[in-house]
């Protein structure tokens, strides 16, 4: 079973809630939670941090788009360790980095705060996850650098990442 941390931006385009999502976006979107919710294994934090930025982002009664149906599916399975890991990640609020978890990188210093956590908590992962992105670029601006510290990302929707970077 594959693991996966899912970025907020993935539910939220497939709810159709993204101005720069093509369609081909969201149904790459749509297809990528179904397959984690078929065949995957989520990973969260263990403070609620992740799972509470999919509440503010996203409706627990499952409905109307395929991103609120995911939020449901998260929110019944987060207890359950067949299918939701849930990895322990250090604030470290004197620290510029946010977590401890999250790469001492020079090269990772303007990677946005409110995302780093999605980074600690894969990091932190005894599974190995793939974090999947769709539409927030600074992912593919620092791709690199995440890559060469031991993180592996998909990109959903390679068209809507500036490629000159």
């Amino acid at each position: 079973m594959s693991a996966f941390v899912v970025d907020t931006n993935v539910p939220v385009v497939a709810n159709g809630r993204s101005k720069q999502a093509s369609a081909d976006c969201v149904l790459s979107c749509i297809d990528a939670l179904r397959h984690v919710v078929v065949d995957g294994l989520i990973v969260l934090d263990d403070k609620m941090r992740i799972l509470s930025e999919y509440m503010d982002n996203l409706s627990m009664s499952g409905q109307p788009g395929a991103g609120d149906y995911f939020m449901k599916w998260v929110w019944s399975v987060q207890a359950v360790s067949e299918r939701c890991e849930q990895a322990v990640i250090h604030e470290t609020p004197d620290d510029d980095r946010g977590f401890e978890e999250f790469p001492p990188d020079p090269a990772l210093a303007k990677f946005d705060r409110s995302d780093r956590k999605f980074v600690a908590v894969a990091l932190a992962s005894k599974n190995e996850p793939t974090v999947l992105n769709a539409v927030d670029p600074d992912w593919w601006e620092h791709r690199k650098a995440l890559r060469k510290n031991g993180l592996w990302i998909k990109f959903l929707c390679p068209d809507a990442m500036d490629k000159t970077g």
